[in-house]
């Protein structure tokens, strides 16, 4: 028995060693990142590298944000989020539970369609879809990037609450129709307050996703004064490459957000990629 305890101990030991190791490695950038946003550029590259600032230059925080309009970029990145976390939320909600839920003919086939575009590369659609928004004016627009989540809001999250919506009893949804609800009521009343794990799921992903978005923004926006975040990080690098203070500290600012999102919501998260397939 003391032989077990002994090798139980000595491999979670192990274990934890190795998940340390791993998360300082995956910590190194960001560390990296977060010092030299307080640092000039030629305390930057000094060899043996500093890691504390000596002294700080707590101006390139504002001085990078203030050169090149972040405010802007920011609102316009926030007004995108709001229509698409919005219109993904709804309308993957509404798929998954059609197909969780409701029958209608062919309704196996076409989520097996549904599946079958996660498996489709972004890169085979470009052309048709920009070629489909020039020709409706719409390009320097948002629309290109607000549109789109309210058709399904994509396979994976039609398919994360149709998994989810599955493992719900359906005695539940058999008792509101006897109180005279209607699919929707059970939707909205029900589903939906029991699944919010999955809901929060998809929109942290669909938030993250959103913010991080560049190749979209790049395709369809070409002035400068709608710029998103990540289109403007990347026209602050071109501007002031040699900069690397600021630059840093501009990078700094664009992911400081995402990592609070994370450290808050991250019980959730968990909780909604746990339960999801396996709740019932």
């Amino acid at each position: 028995m003391m032989t077990m305890s002994r090798t139980r101990a000595v491999s979670r030991i192990f274990i934890y060693l190795i998940l340390i190791a791993g998360s300082i490695v995956m910590l190194f950038p960001f560390a990296w990142l977060l010092r030299s946003s307080f640092m000039s550029t030629a305390q930057i590259f000094i060899f043996p590298p500093e890691w504390i600032p000596r002294p700080f230059e707590w101006r390139n925080y504002t001085d990078a944000l203030t050169i090149v309009p972040f405010g802007r970029y920011f609102l316009n990145t926030m007004t995108i989020e709001l229509f698409a976390v919005t219109g993904v939320v709804l309308t993957s909600a509404m798929a998954g539970y059609s197909f969780a839920r409701l029958k209608w003919p062919g309704r196996n086939m076409m989520f097996g369609l549904v599946l079958s575009a996660l498996m489709m590369p972004y890169a085979v659609t470009l052309i048709p879809t920009f070629t489909l928004w020039k020709s409706l004016g719409a390009i320097n627009t948002y629309l290109p990037l607000i549109i789109p989540a309210w058709f399904g809001g994509g396979a994976f999250n039609i398919f994360l609450l149709r998994q989810f919506f599955s493992t719900i009893p359906k005695d539940l949804d058999e008792a509101a129709y006897m109180d005279g609800a209607n699919p929707l009521t059970v939707l909205w009343r029900i589903l939906v307050p029991l699944s919010m794990p999955a809901i929060i799921v998809i929109t942290i992903f669909t938030f993250i996703g959103t913010w991080n978005d560049f190749l979209g923004p790049l395709i369809y926006l070409s002035d400068g004064d709608k710029y998103t975040l990540a289109l403007g990080l990347a026209s602050f690098k071109g501007m002031y490459n040699a900069q690397w203070g600021y630059l840093m500290a501009a990078s700094t600012a664009v992911v400081a957000p995402i990592v609070l999102l994370f450290f808050v919501a991250q019980r959730y998260f968990i909780e909604g990629i746990t339960l999801t397939g396996i709740k019932g």
